[in-house]
This record gives structure tokens, C-alpha cells and sequence, in this order.
């Protein structure tokens, strides 16, 4: 019997569109093989403006190479609204992710708001990191919504694959 795992519902922070573009990282081609799951439609691509933001900080022309993957690959953009924002800081106040780093946060946050199965991120610093999984899957828990996957793009390239039973 053959089991086939359902698509999944993706945020992609602001390292991921970095990883894209530079080959020397390690993860670089699990990243590119999962923008091109995205695009096939294998799973679902969300971001946010917060990552745009962000990417529109970065010089020409990797900026716009960036922003036209969003494009490119049918990645979804949502405004991130003040429910999300409100959880970001809770994060904060709970000591998981720096004062400083409140985008981390944010990302995190929108990602449980908006009902995301998994955030692919290479900030191992604040955000793919065990004490961030297990505190903000504590404090999501706590305000009434589910747990978050954070992993890197290899973990949701094995989680897609067909297996046998």
C-alpha cells in the first residue's frame, strides 16, 4: 500500500529567497528543488509583507530576482495584521526571539495566524532553533493556535515523498 502525504500550506521567511539565489549554502539545492515543488503545485507557497519589506532592502539586482520568484512561482503575499503582530510580541515578552529581532517574531506569528502547516527558514540564530519550536508550539498552544513545523526546505521535501506502508 502506498501512501501518498497531502500538499502543505508554506510561509517562506526572508532567508529562504537568500538561499535561492547562493549556490555555496548548504541547503541551496533543496531550496531551489522547493520552489519548484511550489511552482508545480506540490504545496503552497505563502509569504508575507513583512518578508518584502525586507527583501526590498537588499541591493539590484538580486532584489528584484527575489521579488520576481514571489511572482514567478505563484507565492502568495498576505498583509500581516494586528493579531499577528500581538503574538509576535508575546514571543518577545516571553524571551523566546530578541526585542530586536521582531520581524523574526513576526514571521513566526503570521505563520500561526494565518493557519500555515510549516515556516522553511535558515535563521538558525532566532528562529529554526529548539528553544524558539518548543516555547512559541507552548505560547501558540496557550492562545489557541496550532502548533507551527519549523524546518528547513529538506525537511518538507522528504515530508511530501511517497512511501510505502
Amino acid at each position: 500500500m502506498r501512501e501518498v502525504m497531502h500538499s502543505l500550506r508554506i510561509y517562506l521567511e526572508t532567508t529562504v529567497f537568500n538561499w535561492y539565489f547562493d549556490a555555496e549554502r548548504e541547503g541551496h539545492e533543496d531550496v531551489v528543488r522547493l520552489f519548484g515543488a511550489i511552482k508545480a503545485g506540490a504545496h503552497e507557497g505563502y509569504t508575507s509583507d513583512y518578508v518584502t519589506d525586507e527583501l526590498k532592502r537588499c541591493e539590484e539586482p538580486k532584489q528584484s530576482m527575489m521579488l520576481d520568484l514571489i511572482d514567478s512561482c505563484g507565492i502568495k503575499s498576505f498583509e500581516v495584521n494586528d493579531t499577528a503582530k500581538r503574538l509576535a510580541e508575546m514571543y518577545i515578552d516571553s524571551k523566546v526571539i530578541p526585542a530586536s529581532k521582531f520581524y523574526d517574531s513576526v514571521h513566526i506569528a503570521a505563520a500561526s495566524v494565518f493557519k500555515m502547516d510549516a515556516i522553511v527558514s535558515y535563521n538558525f540564530a532566532h528562529i529554526n532553533r529548539r528553544k524558539t519550536k518548543l516555547l512559541t508550539a507552548g505560547i501558540n498552544s496557550e492562545y489557541g493556535y496550532g502548533s507551527i513545523m519549523i524546518c528547513t526546505a529538506k525537511e518538507v521535501l522528504e515530508y511530501g515523498k511517497v512511501r510505502d506502508v
